[in-house]
């Protein structure tokens, strides 16, 4: 009797006993996954240690940006907040870059790796969220994985212009947690943390205005403040009572909106801005100009597709997609919207799995602002768009294998072994991606062999050549460039000035020539004539060069570069009084050192010496480098046909 209670007495207490855990909290689990995230994304991004800048907005925005290089003083804070540079207002990523440069300098290592660490920061963020939101920790962890890993988000990361995706990213995921902060202990100091962080935000990028409208699916799921139960679990049922993330108020739909009142007038200020700092960046296509409103919304349903077919299989990546314009084939543009169709009905007939919805509509309207709608810039599509997007997508997914396991109840090593397989095949994609954005020459090589008719590749890549000093390669990428993209006046002129710098006169003649027709106002079109006028004069034709010049002062009496070569070319035909009409002209208009010079020649030449001897005086004065100025007008003398010899030498009296 005694040794039988003995028994039954023993076996209770091993019964009670705690199963064995990993770790002996929730936080301290949560922590440690964390710090696993940060080392994951820190080792995979290492090797952009080794990367430098590219000729892909680096150089306008940091290497040849006076106010970045300058540092983190009042004058760059000043003008980070009222400037419209790169057509955009982004005054907190004008100060990150400026913080950089004041730590930094111009290495690029440490720009490139504070980047890196941003996107840490940003995948134990949205973990962090999805487990505070779910309960759930390994399907937060699977997500934030997918994010940090995925080669789509190499261009955000390695490449360092585009700190402004990560860094308003930053502040999106900040403002999430602080919303659900809000939402669970309300008051109004906690509501204006929530819209400081979002004015933060839009101020890194305003790609993020779409926040208030994923609040609203937020609320839908995981928080479920909308529908009969006051919360919903990842897999559509509700939440357990111990549940981490307790049951919230329900509220009604016209409720939730007023609530994001506040959002939606910052994001309406911010779109407006923006708006305005990108007209005057003339970024802006209208629907009457350049692209049809088929080409427009047609690219719009195949660009989707193309993100959701990158999620799946992230291979040929480019740091630029050419914009197919109106010649999208009919059947393209129906097959992508039926595809669009589909699967958005199958997620509304799947709708009390909530995850589906707010997942699938989480990617749709975060690229709302830069699917194409309103076309900015030239590109059809860029992968930096789906940094934010594809996380609703990574939800729809990773919460959908999870709730099949549940359903098939599937051991948990058949779902962390091909996770950890996905894991690895995305980290192998994404350390070769970031190789590509080592230089400017790797970057355009690649994007030139991954796409089609790229002339904006083909231009970098002569950009990055013309400054490695290999002009004969740079000249013949600039051509192909050209010749699948016409270029606009201005970009021809320094085409057409590269051809004559390395003494391909001929072909900056035709590229001065297109620039004179492609002129869209009198003065551009002026100054285009005034360069094919020179090209002229050093081929030794007089008479095109004669013509060149008197178009451009008819289209502009005050061009300077025209009056002082139609004066050289009165003084080579003896003409002396034209000469000194015409760059006296061009001294008024052009003060500069070489016009004094010049003029100073062509008054001793009609006996006007004391005139003369002020010209080349006040040359002196003004000149930084006084003999340089003279070997320069020397120069231009001899390209007109006069020699050196016949110019006296100058006075060298001062004031």
């Amino acid at each position: 009797m005694s040794s039988g209670a003995t028994a039954v007495a023993v076996e209770p207490a091993k019964i009670s006993q705690p199963p064995v855990r990993l770790f002996i909290s929730r936080e301290k689990r949560s922590t440690v996954l964390c710090l696993l995230l940060v080392l994951v994304t820190l080792a995979l991004y290492n090797p952009v240690i080794h990367n430098g800048f590219t000729n892909l907005d680096d150089d306008f925005y940091i290497v040849h940006n006076a106010h970045v290089i300058e540092g983190l003083t009042w004058h760059t804070v000043k003008w980070a907040f009222t400037s419209y540079d790169a057509a955009n207002w982004h005054p907190l990523t004008w100060l990150s870059h400026a913080v950089d440069c004041q730590l930094f300098g111009l290495n690029p290592v440490g720009h490139h790796y504070v980047t890196v660490l941003l996107h840490a920061t940003n995948a134990v963020l949205l973990f962090l969220l999805l487990e505070s939101a779910t309960g759930l920790t390994w399907p937060s962890l699977m997500v934030a994985a997918l994010f940090a890993l995925h080669p789509i988000n190499v261009e955000s990361v390695a490449w360092a212009t585009e700190r402004k995706n990560v860094l308003s990213t930053l502040f999106f995921l900040l403002a999430m947690h602080a919303y659900g902060w809000y939402v669970r202990r309300g008051g109004v100091k906690r509501y204006a943390v929530l819209a400081g962080l979002f004015a933060l935000g839009l101020m890194a990028k305003p790609e993020i205005i779409t926040l208030p409208f994923v609040l609203l699916l937020w609320d839908y799921w995981p928080l479920g403040r909308v529908g009969r139960s006051s919360r919903f679990s990842v897999l559509g049922r509700k939440a357990p009572e111990n549940d981490p993330a307790e049951a919230l108020v329900p509220r009604s739909f016209s409720f939730l909106v007023l609530e994001k009142v506040p959002l939606f007038l910052l994001a309406a200020a911010s779109g407006v801005i923006t708006l305005l700092a990108q007209r005057s960046g003339n970024a802006v296509r209208t629907l009457g100009g350049e692209y049809s409103a088929r080409a427009r919304f047609g690219n719009v349903v195949i660009s989707y597709v193309r993100y959701l077919g990158k999620a799946f299989w992230p291979v040929r990546l480019a740091a630029f997609y050419p914009h197919p314009g109106n010649a999208l084939p009919s059947w393209e543009i129906l097959a992508s919207a039926a595809l669009l169709l589909i699967v958005t009905a199958v997620v509304l007939r799947w709708a009390n799995h909530r995850y589906l919805l707010v997942g699938w509509f989480w990617l749709l309207g975060t690229l709302v602002p830069v699917i194409g709608i309103v076309q900015v810039g030239e590109q059809a599509m860029a992968d930096r768009y789906a940094y934010l997007s594809y996380i609703g997508l990574f939800v729809c997914m990773v919460w959908g294998v999870a709730e099949v396991a549940r359903v098939r109840r599937l051991p948990v090593a058949w779902l962390a072994v091909p996770a950890a397989l996905v894991l690895v095949t995305l980290g192998v994609l994404s350390h070769r991606q970031i190789a590509y954005w080592q230089n400017s020459e790797t970057l355009w090589r690649h994007a030139i062999s991954v796409t089609k008719d790229n002339y904006r590749a083909h231009d970098g890549l002569a950009r990055a050549l013309a400054k490695e000093g290999r002009p004969e390669e740079a000249i013949a990428e600039f051509r192909v460039a050209q010749s699948l993209r016409g270029y606009n006046a201005s970009a021809l002129l320094d085409l057409g000035f590269y051809e004559q710098l390395h003494g391909h006169m001929g072909e900056a003649i035709e590229q001065f020539e297109r620039s004179v027709n492609v002129s869209t106002d009198s003065k551009s079109r002026a100054v285009a004539l005034s360069c094919l006028g020179l090209g002229f004069l050093q081929m030794g034709d007089l008479d095109h060069a004669r013509m060149s010049y008197a178009e451009a002062l008819r289209q502009n009496p005050d061009n300077g570069a025209a009056l002082v070569g139609s004066g050289l070319l009165a003084e080579r035909s003896g003409d002396f009084a034209s000469a000194v009409t015409r760059i006296s002209h061009a001294v008024k208009v052009d003060p500069s050192d070489v016009h004094y010079v010049l003029l100073a020649q062509a008054l001793r030449r009609v006996g006007r010496t004391a005139e003369a001897d002020d010209a080349s005086a006040h040359a002196q004065r003004i000149s930084r480098d006084f003999s340089k100025a003279q070997e320069s007008a020397t120069q231009v003398l001899a390209t007109a046909g006069i020699r050196a010899d016949k110019v006296k030498p100058y006075s060298n009296h001062a004031d």
